[in-house]
């Protein structure tokens, strides 16, 4: 038995600031807004799919951000997206050194949850 593959990532957000969510994960990360079943869509949240990345926002309502623990994702053209983000006043950190093969950096979604993006070079 082994683990296949992810299937999607789930991060907190806070109640009710499901536009805010919306504005960040498909207006700067271009995820596109995909349905939640109809017995799930009460509980709030949203959930973004990118090619084969799937990201699920659930409401908590005592919320606390990730500022640690992250999910970290492949683009294209970060320099780009890190002007996007900083242009649209979300914080970044650009401080990070490369890992073999990528150049990354983090960005931090309305909420203070820290994103980790990483380019292959």
């Amino acid at each position: 038995m082994k683990i296949l593959s992810i299937d999607h990532i789930q991060i907190a957000m806070p109640p009710g600031e499901e536009d805010k969510a919306r504005a960040f994960y498909g207006d700067i990360l271009a995820f596109t807004e995909i349905p939640k079943p109809a017995k799930l869509a009460k509980r709030g949240g949203a959930w973004f799919q990118s090619e084969s990345a799937h990201l699920h926002l659930g409401v908590e309502q005592d919320f606390r951000p990730a500022r640690k623990a992250h999910p970290a994702f492949i683009v294209d053209e970060l320099d780009i997206l890190l002007t996007k983000a900083q242009s649209a006043g979300y914080e970044t950190d650009t401080s990070q050194p490369p890992l073999d093969g990528y150049k990354r950096a983090h960005v931090f979604d309305p909420f203070g949850n820290r994103i980790e993006l990483m380019e292959r070079l």
